[in-house]
């Protein structure tokens, strides 16, 4: 038996008059029990019927005197298949589509639209243990769930009864508890309020799209373009808009109750998304001709491949995923090795359909990465949550990092003429933007700080030069001076022309993410 007092059934006749489906009854006499809705839209109409028709007599005199008042109705209480007054002389046929909820608590609350749903959630072929309900509906629905509250506001206050709009059940709500049990039932998983797996559903009805468009008139600031909506009548700016509106103005503008349709929504293609996934480690870079991402210039790819790919496309495979994005804590240049612990990186896989790995499997993918080719190796592989990806980031600046170049110099040199750079401790550096990199990087002049620096003498031309730096300084740039543009800089130190040969990644002083023992 539906839950439904003595209270309700003026407002249950006056629903059903306006054409609102049996749910959608329940809804607005703020029926909050789950099962009252999972039972078939058959059996809760006929319990809603006889429910209106077995009135007292003294509710059935409200009803009739209130029907005097208004005027008779258009057409009799109905449900289902009952035939309405209107159909008995001639006119069109009723769709039986209710106004509230524009069909969505009738055909789509069943066994068949469950199926239909499970079926392309199947075939997508996720790895999934529960999974959460998304539900998308569209914008007008708001217009006529405040239409019908406004029809029956009149008949609530009448009676004296205590309503507030916000305990009336949305259709959203409504519709999940009926259709979640199902959908569990089919794809043998707990459908749960949060989950890294979501399975959308969503409708529109054209028919009612310019239900919305009067609210424009009167609420022109809760309308506004935005580069990623078709439409400035989203379900969030309707409802801004009916918070601003005053009733009367609505009454004004809109018929209360709704104009029947004569058309159900139609249900969109079936989504499926998951969380992104973060994969997390440290590579080292052994080639001095492979850059950290895809070399494109002018439309043209330069090199064969980048240490971006190597990492992520046995990854892709593995997760299933979409799509990625690739950081890491700064970056080297195209000739530059990365040697010693390795510099951390971290790849968002988006949309995985694949997302549980044991500790064993995501060794075995930093295995099959690593011999993929000789030119990167990957160590402290490992799965981490969006959150931690954050820690790589953090005080990136104030990270230091080693590194070790071949220097030569134009001057011939002996040993003690390189052995003050060993006494220059805490070098202020000003760099403005180097030449090579003003494409992509804003010019501006940074400060950086040489911490440290000490030399290995080679030849008369030639020498090592070893700096902890701090993270972000052009280390090249700083030997050479960039034509001035970085001051001071070793040729100036050393007073003559001097340039960089190699230069290598000795360590990234990142302590992220945690070392895995081997």
């Amino acid at each position: 038996m539906l839950p439904l007092k003595e209270k309700d059934r003026p407002l249950a006749h006056k629903l059903l008059a306006a054409g609102c489906c049996a749910r959608c009854v329940l809804r607005f006499c703020c029926v909050g029990t789950p099962s009252s809705y999972c039972q078939s839209y058959e059996d809760t109409s006929r319990e809603l019927l006889a429910f209106v028709s077995d009135m007292g007599p003294k509710a059935q005199n409200d009803s009739s005197a209130e029907e005097q008042a208004e005027g008779p109705p258009s057409k009799k209480v109905k449900l289902g298949s009952c035939q309405s007054e209107g159909q008995a002389n001639g006119e069109e046929p009723d769709s039986g589509v209710c106004v509230a909820c524009l069909g969505v608590l009738q055909g789509f609350c069943s066994h068949d639209f469950s199926k239909k749903v499970s079926e392309a959630v199947k075939s997508e072929d996720y790895e999934f243990d529960n999974m959460v309900l998304f539900v998308s509906l569209p914008a007008q629905l708001s217009v006529r769930e405040h239409a019908c509250w406004l029809y029956v506001k009149k008949e609530v206050r009448e009676k004296s009864l205590c309503l507030n709009k916000d305990d009336v059940i949305q259709v959203k709500e409504a519709f999940k508890w009926t259709l979640q049990g199902m959908l569990s039932q089919e794809l043998a998983v707990p459908v749960v309020p949060k989950s890294q797996f979501e399975v959308g559903v969503g409708f529109v009805h054209p028919e009612t799209d310019v239900d919305c468009h009067f609210l424009a008139g009167t609420c022109s600031d809760c309308f506004k373009p935005t580069k990623n909506k078709e439409s400035v009548f989203t379900r969030m700016a309707v409802v801004k808009a009916l918070e601003k509106i005053s009733d009367d103005r609505f009454c004004r503008e809109y018929p209360c109750p709704p104009q029947r349709v004569k058309t159900a929504c139609a249900s969109l293609d079936t989504t499926c998304l998951h969380v992104s996934v973060f994969v997390a480690g440290r590579y080292n870079k052994f080639s001095r001709s492979l850059p950290q991402t895809p070399w494109v210039i002018d439309g043209e790819r330069r090199m064969e491949s980048s240490v971006e790919e190597l990492i992520t496309q046995p990854l892709l495979a593995a997760f299933k995923a979409d799509g990625f994005n690739f950081s890491s804590s700064g970056r080297e240049d195209v000739d530059v090795r990365t040697l010693g612990n390795g510099r951390p990186f971290a790849v968002e896989l988006l949309n995985p359909h694949r997302a549980k790995f044991n500790k064993m499997e995501v060794h075995l993918l930093q295995e099959e990465i690593n011999q993929s080719s000789d030119k990167i190796r990957v160590r402290d592989v490992q799965i981490v949550t969006r959150e931690a990806v954050a820690h790589m980031k953090e005080g990136e600046e104030e990270k230091t990092k080693s590194y070790s170049a071949l220097i030569w110099t134009q001057k011939s040199i002996v040993q003690n003429d390189i052995e003050f750079i060993s006494d220059i401790k805490e070098l202020k550096v000003a760099q403005k933007t180097p030449l090579r990199v003003l494409h992509r990087r804003p010019l501006a002049v940074r400060q950086r700080l040489i911490h440290t620096m000490s030399t290995r003498y080679l030849d008369p031309h030639h020498f090592y030069l070893h700096l902890r730096t701090q993270a972000g300084t052009y280390i090249k740039e700083f030997v050479h001076g960039d034509f001035g543009r970085t001051k001071p800089n070793l040729g100036e130190l050393m007073k003559t022309e001097v340039d960089i040969l190699e230069l290598d990644v000795e360590s990234v002083d990142v302590d992220w993410p945690p070392a895995i023992p081997e």
